[in-house]
């Protein structure tokens, strides 16, 4: 017997898989064509016990897994495994499967973002009352390596800001519509077209999804808890050409962002206080940024902390392929501590600080405005944003003629130092009610700057 061999001659470790849609099979593709070198790596056979899907009776040909291996029957399937992988996303049924599978023994991994976004302390409970494992690194960003290092990596640092790009659908649309001045409706129907967006785009393009990866991100970066209705949620459906074209005059590109910091805000006594920002919106960010030339359909996440610095994880946030690597790591970590004994990270919540709210964060605005052009107009202007102690950063002003070739008005675009959101939004409703600005054409934020 070869040593290879003698590693993994110990009893198989059962493996049960929930879900087969894109990412299922790929996963239980990978897991049956690569059975040698995971178990080479883990030190003991993974056994595929079988795969709970809706239609037990549907043409799974393709996929080369024993046709008897599939059933509907998930709450058994999740009796009989030392280690789940669930990929059938959404809350329920998930839930409670998972639970099932913890309090059997079994260790679990998944790629369920809405789910670890909404329970996951709960989740981590049930998984320290039963002394099993909970990974879920291919629920944020795909193949990209990110949850660990800000997990396990990064535990030893003070992780300060997180800026990423996690969708790749919305990131898809906003680049066609700078790079090929498309319109949002077209790039979605292309994005579509090519797979990158589902048949309804709601939870991509209205920054849901989004939203539940912020919160997952922040969760682990600021040892706090984080839940996805704690996250400040804006999509891209109202970002047109215009903004698109004014970011292209200042050097930038439109993202839509997920950002989570650590900031400090004034408490009741005045004194700074610490608390956590947690956003999702769509904001000018210079060409210059490492995020500012990502494309495509491709994600990023740029994190910033004390002693390491600035690091920068780039690659496919999404698919099945890029997914199920990301899975299969969770699962080889995970049946290593069965194998060895041990377990890995649980929950660190130990920080508690306050998730703030939008107008609590500190941000920058660039701001349009159509204007009378007569004297007096800046200074009007000007005033607004003092009163609101807001501080302008740069002002550009351009003169629109009318037909006849007489000036009639002008187009005024300002951009702000950072301010806290409350003050920013408020002066943009003053400078609406000035009887000298005709319309507010466009209003975005910038960050990465």
């Amino acid at each position: 017997m070869s040593d290879s061999q003698k590693a993994t001659a110990g009893e198989p470790l059962r493996v049960a898989l929930l879900g087969c849609g894109v990412v299922g099979s790929s996963v239980a593709r990978m897991l049956v064509e690569h059975a040698d070198d995971l178990a080479a790596r883990v030190g003991r056979p993974l056994e595929l016990v079988g795969i709970a899907v809706r239609r037990a009776g549907r043409d799974r040909s393709d996929l080369p897994v024993d046709p008897s291996l599939f059933t509907t029957d998930a709450d058994s399937l999740v009796t009989r495994a030392d280690i789940v992988i669930e990929v059938i996303g959404g809350i329920e049924p998930a839930k409670g499967l998972i639970e099932k599978a913890m309090a059997h023994g079994a260790s679990v991994v998944s790629a369920n973002k809405a789910l670890l976004a909404e329970a996951g302390p709960s989740l981590y409970a049930s998984a320290a009352l039963h002394g099993v494992d909970l990974y879920y690194e291919a629920a944020v960003a795909g193949a990209i390596p990110i949850l660990r290092p800000i997990r396990e990596s990064l535990a030893g640092d003070d992780v300060r800001k997180v800026l990423g790009i996690v969708n790749g659908t919305t990131n898809y649309v906003l680049d066609k519509m700078d790079t090929t001045g498309m319109g949002f409706a077209e790039a979605v129907e292309q994005a579509q077209a090519l797979g990158y967006a589902e048949a309804d785009p709601t939870a991509d393009v209205e920054g849901f999804d989004a939203a539940a990866k912020a919160a997952i991100l922040a969760s682990l970066a600021f040892h706090t808890r984080v839940s996805s209705d704690q996250v400040h949620r804006e999509g891209i459906t109202e970002v047109s050409a215009a903004d698109v074209q004014a970011a292209r005059e200042m050097d930038c590109v439109v993202k839509l962002l997920a950002i989570c910091e650590r900031t400090e805000v004034a408490g009741p006594d005045g004194r700074p206080t610490p608390g956590v920002s947690v956003r999702v919106h769509p904001a000018m960010i210079p060409r210059s940024h490492p995020l500012g030339g990502v494309r495509d359909a491709f994600n990023a996440v740029f994190v910033e902390a004390d002693a390491a610095g600035q690091l920068m994880f780039y690659g496919k946030g999404a698919g099945g392929d890029p997914t199920a690597s990301a899975v299969l790591g969770d699962v080889v970590a995970v049946a290593r501590h069965r194998v060895g004994g041990g377990h890995g990270p649980g929950e660190s919540a130990y920080a508690d600080l306050p998730v703030l709210s939008m107008g609590q964060a500190l941000t920058r605005y660039h701001i349009s405005l159509a204007v009378a052009d007569r004297p007096g107009v800046l200074a009007q202007v000007a005033t607004a944003f003092a009163a609101h102690d807001v501080s302008i950063e740069t002002v550009r002003q351009k003169v629109v003629e009318g037909e006849d070739g007489s000036p009639t008005e002008a187009s005024l675009v300002v951009v702000t130092h950072t301010a806290p959101d409350a003050a920013l939004s408020a002066t943009v409703e003053a400078l609406a009610a000035l009887d000298t600005v005709r319309e507010v054409t466009s209003v975005m934020r910038v960050e990465g700057a």
